[in-house]
């Protein structure tokens, strides 16, 4: 179900299998947490060639899959001279979707391999499964996987007004859906719940699960929700949350970008709720 018409998969994108070996291939080229910046013809960003990868001293590259008829690469490379490489967000608003996805799983990737080289039972070297996206211990024979960290992010509804807050570390005046990591042992409904409790002192119930949204910031999984408004007044949680208020549906503050499931889910509710987005 695509809750959010967002662009389906290209179903001949499958990681994990082995790489054919021939044609023209897509690099996504990765320095430590940042990736290479490079542009098409219309300045939107676009995977390195095989040419542009040879420009540099590469320490590792692991296959992604095909994508477009094209195999897809993530590639880690050492100190990267005079090449611009920044934070993926900086590209946010001007990459398509589908890369987007595929550039955050390369630095994930390559972030895991350069990080877990050792075992973490036994301090043995680790080396790169032949079976899956994984590493396996020359000792015990343990396997790891990469980490995957999911998350939850809601929008608090109550008629025609929604719940939106704007934490420290976003810009003055930007505000956004609530969310918030699950704990071990706690499900995703559950973590719905006590995130909002705990950011902004509201019970929530009747849960909605939207859609998802893969945040390569560094390793999320970001599950999206609408939620209902039960009881409770504001009381934030000062040390994360600066501000909480209810907005009217026709009068909200600044909000995020099209491109994030936050606005995904403020945007679906506005519709739901007859409001022009």
């Amino acid at each position: 179900m695509n809750e959010f018409n967002w662009p389906e998969p290209d179903l001949s994108f499958l990681p994990g299998t082995k790489a054919l070996g021939a044609g023209e291939a897509s690099y996504f080229i990765c320095h430590n947490n940042n990736i290479l910046q490079l542009v098409d013809e219309n300045e939107a960003w676009r995977p390195a060639t095989s040419e542009e990868l040879g420009q540099f001293d590469e320490i590792q590259k692991h296959y992604m899959g095909m994508l477009g008829g094209k195999e897809c690469f993530a590639a880690q490379v050492s100190v990267p001279g005079a090449a611009v490489f920044a934070n993926l967000r900086m590209n946010i608003q001007n990459i398509d979707p589908t890369l987007f996805n595929l550039a955050g799983r390369a630095l994930q990737v390559c972030d895991w391999y350069r990080t877990h080289q050792f075992c973490g039972r036994c301090g043995k070297s680790t080396t790169e499964s032949e079976r899956d996206r994984s590493t396996v211990c020359g000792g015990c024979k343990l396997n790891f996987y990469p980490r995957l960290s999911p998350s939850i992010i809601v929008l608090v509804y109550k008629g025609d007004e929604v719940l939106l807050g704007r934490n420290h570390m976003f810009p003055e005046g930007l505000f956004s859906t609530l969310a918030g990591f699950v704990e071990p042992g706690e499900s995703i409904e559950e973590t719905v719940i006590r995130e909002v409790k705990e950011e902004v002192g509201v019970n929530v119930g009747n849960l909605s699960y939207r859609g998802s949204q893969p945040w390569p910031f560094p390793n999320s999984l970001m599950l999206g929700f609408h939620a209902e408004y039960q009881s409770g007044d504001i009381v934030l949680q000062e040390d994360e949350i600066a501000e909480a208020d209810w907005f009217p549906c026709n009068d909200l503050p600044l909000i995020p970008g099209k491109f994030a499931i936050s606005r995904w889910l403020i945007d679906e509710y506005l519709s739901q709720r007859g409001i022009s987005v």
